[in-house]
C-alpha cells in the first residue's frame, strides 16, 4: 500500500490525485500530517502537494525514516521543497528552512519564485543519462501549482552530496532531482498526477515509482 503522506483540504491538485488512485495498479490511502502514522507499515510513500503541511515536524521525520529505510519515494512540488530540507539537515548537517512557513531568513534553501507557477505549464526536459531520462526520454508539458522551490544554492550543495537533477526547465535548474543511495527517491517540481480528472493517462515518473513499490 502506498501512503499519499499530506493533508487532503480539496485542493485542485488533491481532486486530481483522488482522480488518479483508481487508475493504479496498487492500494494508496490518504495519510494526514498530523495522525499517529507509523510510516515503516507502508510499502511506498508520496509526499503530496500542499504545503505547508498540517505537521510540517512529523513530513520531516517520516522523510529521515524513508531515505534511510529504502522506502520508495515520490515528492511532488511541497514535497520536494521538503525533501531539499530534510536531506540538507540530516545528511549535509547544515541549517535549513523554508521561507513560506518559517520565514525569510539566511538558511532558507526554499524561497518564493520570482513569478509564480501556480496554474502554470511549462516544458519539462530531462537530462540525458539520469534515472529520469530512462523514464522520460523526450521534453513535456509538466503542470505547477508551485509559489514555491529550492534555491539554485541549496541544489549545488545536493548535487555535491550525490544527489542529481533529473530534469530541468527554460526557468528553472531543477525540476527533478534523484536523490543518491536509494533504489527510489525521486522529487519533481511538476505534478505529475495533473490531468487524472480528464482521464489522460498516468504519468510515466507515477508508473516508474509504483512499479518501485511492487518490486520493493
Amino acid at each position: 500500500m502506498i501512503a499519499l503522506l499530506g493533508d487532503d483540504r480539496g485542493h485542485r491538485s488533491h481532486q486530481e490525485l483522488n482522480a488518479l488512485r483508481p487508475m493504479l495498479d496498487t492500494e494508496t490511502v490518504w495519510v494526514p500530517t498530523d495522525s499517529a502514522f507509523d510510516i515503516t507499515e507502508y510499502a511506498g510513500v508520496w509526499l503530496v502537494p500542499g504545503s505547508p503541511y498540517a505537521d510540517d515536524a512529523a513530513v520531516l521525520a517520516a522523510l529521515t525514516v524513508v531515505r534511510e529505510r529504502g522506502i520508495p519515494f515520490l515528492g511532488s512540488c511541497g514535497g520536494m521543497q521538503y525533501a531539499v530540507i530534510e536531506f540538507t539537515r540530516s545528511v549535509l548537517g547544515e541549517s535549513a528552512s523554508h521561507a513560506e512557513s518559517d520565514g525569510e531568513a539566511d538558511d532558507n534553501v526554499v524561497t518564493a519564485l520570482a513569478c509564480s507557477l501556480y496554474g502554470e505549464e511549462r516544458l519539462v526536459t530531462p537530462v540525458p543519462g539520469t534515472r529520469f531520462a530512462d523514464i522520460v526520454d523526450a521534453p513535456f508539458v509538466g503542470m505547477h501549482f508551485c509559489n514555491y522551490a529550492p534555491t539554485a544554492a541549496a541544489v549545488r550543495r545536493l548535487e555535491g552530496a550525490g544527489v542529481v537533477v533529473g530534469a530541468t526547465a527554460d526557468d528553472a535548474g531543477a525540476e527533478v532531482l534523484e536523490f543518491p543511495d536509494h533504489p527510489f527517491y525521486v522529487a519533481s517540481m511538476f505534478q505529475p498526477h495533473i490531468g487524472a480528472l480528464e482521464g489522460r493517462p498516468v504519468h510515466p515518473l507515477v508508473r516508474a515509482f509504483t512499479a518501485a513499490v511492487a518490486a520493493h
